[in-house]
């Protein structure tokens, strides 16, 4: 409807009405989750059940190995299975190297994940079906090397959601991190309730059966991810596919081989795990830093990526010993009686993630509230080492406690998963950030080596701790990365400078 104007000509009302903002970052109007792209909601629930079933497993696999037969355990020496925990879990990271080849190389990053969550299926299935040794061994192996191209791959989906500079990238990978953590709450106790009914293998089973649900969801729902990640970045020439099918042989020989002769065993194959991962990373670094393809801003990035990676393994060689020397230490040393029921020790590994279910929307909004005012990934880092040192330290205060209440430990996980929140998801948002246009997968791989590398530490630092030696190993672990903390804050201005134009 129109009407006269002052000077007697007509004017359109409606262009006197005021319009809605265009959102530039969705300026279609499309349909949006939590102010994210649409999509991120279907990631997200994969990535939710991926993580059910993974750490529903890992609550139950360290207890398995070093509880008597009797009890339905295989025996194995406790100091060994945690090793072997630490071992295992750094092998998940450093899997995601040969997850993230494959889907810059081979596949591309979508199929490359359907076909690890079909292997990790598979291994929650051999634990569940396969007894002794033999089904721990082909499960653990399956697991990991499908879980390290999952990890790899769905976090580079989430990445292509995003454009480099879209202020809601940190805020979308931390909702996305909930969805882990929501997975991690109720696999513990789920597969912890089904250990206490029916034994460990229906606990396993269990996690094999939502695993198989994740799977059959995304199936069902895949369709909104951008065209390129069916595409392959950088497609490997079909002349060297003999060439590196050779490379994979001579290395599974190399292994079978060490294993055969007794130099390779379960006693060191957390320090051998961390033997690999450092080569790799070096490995990894060196080629980046070495193309030529690479632009000034590249190469500079890649290098402020350097300290950032040791201090991610820093901080995940304290976080990951949820799953070594703090499974034993709930086994051990916490009173588990609550309100007259007897609790499992794998209950505590539901404590991380119900902290993080809570906080890490409050994160995600805090980071889209200051925006470019938020402080910088490198500080981020710094105060992250701040809160797990402090976090050990607090172990220190019930050294000599006989039965240990389990409030505790849950205060020891509150620092713990505050500084988790202020690294891991946005470590994982940098990854894609700082990511050279040539290796946007093997980038976020790097990323996960210098997780491997704090989680095969937590397998090896186990063997040092001891109810006797409590305060010298929690002390000295938390001191030690206080420390680098420190170190972190005051270097972050170089490293920021580095970073180009990063934040």
């Amino acid at each position: 409807m129109s009407q006269n104007s002052p000077d007697g000509s007509r004017a359109n009302t409606a262009a006197a009405t005021p319009q809605p903002a265009i959102d530039p970052h969705n300026p279609a109007g499309r349909k949006t989750f939590f102010g994210q792209p649409g999509m991120l909601a279907n990631l997200f629930s994969v990535e939710m059940w991926e993580r059910f079933s993974f750490y529903g497993m890992q609550a139950l696999v360290l207890y398995y190995m070093y509880y008597a037969t009797a009890d339905g355990g295989l025996g194995i020496d406790e100091g060994v299975a945690a090793g072997i925990v630490g071992a295992y879990g750094g092998t998940v990271y450093l899997c995601s190297i040969l997850g993230g080849w494959i889907a810059d190389r081979l596949l591309g990053s979508e199929r490359t994940m359907l076909a690890s969550a079909v292997l990790i299926m598979a291994g929650h299935i051999a634990l569940a079906l396969v007894p002794g040794v033999t089904g721990l061994t082909i499960g653990l192996l399956c697991i990991a090397v499908g879980s390290g191209g999952l990890k790899t791959t769905c976090v580079n989906l989430v990445g292509t959601l995003y454009e480099r500079d879209d202020p809601r990238r940190d805020a979308g990978f931390s909702i996305y991190y909930m969805g882990v953590n929501i997975g991690g709450l109720f696999g513990p106790l789920l597969t912890g309730f089904a250990w206490a009914k029916w034994g460990f293998h229906m606990g396993f089973g269990l996690a094999a059966i939502f695993m198989a649900f994740g799977l059959t969801q995304y199936l069902l729902t895949r369709k909104g991810l951008p065209a390129t990640v069916h595409t392959v970045a950088n497609p490997l020439p079909r002349s060297q596919y003999g060439t590196w099918i050779g490379i994979a042989l001579a290395f599974v020989a190399v292994v079978l081989v060490l294993v055969f002769t007794g130099i390779l065993n379960p006693g060191n194959l957390s320090d051998a795990v961390i033997l690999v991962v450092v080569v790799a990373a070096v490995i990894l670094f060196t080629t980046m830093l070495r193309d030529k393809d690479l632009s000034p801003d590249e190469h500079s990035r890649v290098i402020a990526f350097i300290p950032l990676f040791i201090a991610t393994a820093a901080f995940f060689s304290l976080f990951q010993q949820q799953f070594t020397v703090l499974a034993i230490y709930a086994d051990t040393r916490l009173n588990l009686n609550l309100w007259g029921f007897e609790f499992k020790p794998s209950l505590t590994q539901s404590i991380n993630p119900v902290f993080i279910v809570l906080l890490g929307m409050v994160f995600a909004a805090a980071w889209t509230k200051l925006g470019t005012r938020q402080p910088s990934t490198p500080v981020k880092f710094g105060v992250a080492l701040l809160l797990i040192g402090v976090a050990f330290l607090t172990f220190i205060t019930q050294a000599h406690t006989p039965s240990v209440f389990i409030g505790w430990i849950v205060l020891v996980l509150f620092f713990a998963t505050l500084g988790e929140l202020f690294l891991s998801p946005v470590g994982l948002s940098l990854a894609t950030k700082l990511a050279p246009r040539k290796f946007p997968v093997q980038m976020i791989a790097l990323y996960n080596l210098s997780v491997a590398l704090g989680t095969a530490l937590s397998g090896s630092l186990a063997e040092f701790y001891s109810a006797e030696n409590e305060v010298g190993y929690f002390g000295t672990m938390g001191a030690i990365t206080i420390v680098l903390g420190v170190v972190m804050l005051l270097v972050s201005k170089p490293i920021l400078k580095l970073m180009r134009g990063i934040r």
